[in-house]
């Protein structure tokens, strides 16, 4: 799951950004309302956490533009605006939840959640695909019965290719889902990655299926 903190405050942004990859998400941060803007409208997000006093572009302009333009991904509004009206203001310009400042990093997460388990990715917390199971809140991955130690990006593209199972994904998708905007990718950096989760969920079991299949030209697929 990837996620854009939109926050000036460098300290805050860069403490959830930090709390968040520690939950296993990809967080991408812009500091300014019109880098927000700019994100938001190019990558795909699994969830926007939204201060509302931005430099730039405000937060509610900047929710008001995404649901003009269509965008439907949920927006957290962030903020130590508190009142009850602000709270209406954010809620009716189009964000999904509003947590006021200070917070708790755990509510935060929990909001998170809830957030994601919203219509768009209505689904139990363990995804399945054939004999291979991940449950995306205790990370644990299981092939068989047999548990399977992935690390933090393994996990990572292992969900995004069990949550997109019946696709082929390009190289240039699993990078804006799998990475963060800033990371540096080196040309073979997903085949690498891909030949790592290869040597955990197929090559132990010879005796089964294969599961991560190449499609030449196009990309890669999860499935039996």
């Amino acid at each position: 799951m990837k996620i854009l903190v939109v926050e000036d405050e460098h300290r805050i942004a860069q403490s959830i950004k930090k709390g968040l990859e520690q939950e296993r998400y990809i967080v991408d941060v812009a500091y300014t309302g019109t880098d927000g803007f700019d994100l938001s409208s190019t990558e795909e997000y699994d969830c926007i956490i939204l201060d509302l006093m931005l430099p730039g572009m405000d937060g509610l302009e900047i929710c008001r533009r995404l649901r003009k333009n269509q965008n439907h991904t949920p927006i957290l509004i962030l903020t130590a605006k508190g009142q009850t009206q602000d709270k209406i203001e954010g809620l009716e310009t189009g964000a999904d939840d509003y947590l006021t400042k200070p917070f708790s990093f755990e509510e935060l997460v929990a909001r998170i959640r809830a957030l994601l388990r919203r219509p768009k990715y209505v689904a139990s917390q363990t995804l399945t695909v054939g004999d291979l199971t991940l449950d995306t809140q205790t990370f644990e991955v299981q092939r068989n019965g047999v548990r399977i130690l992935l690390s933090g990006k393994e996990f990572s593209l292992l969900e995004y290719f069990m949550r997109h199972s019946k696709s082929t994904l390009s190289k240039e998708q699993i990078i804006t889902h799998v990475w963060d905007y800033s990371s540096d990718i080196l040309p073979n950096t997903v085949e690498v990655t891909i030949r790592n989760l290869r040597k955990k969920i197929d090559l132990p079991f010879h005796t089964l299926k294969p599961l991560i299949h190449t499609i030449r030209g196009f990309g890669y697929s999860l499935g039996e």
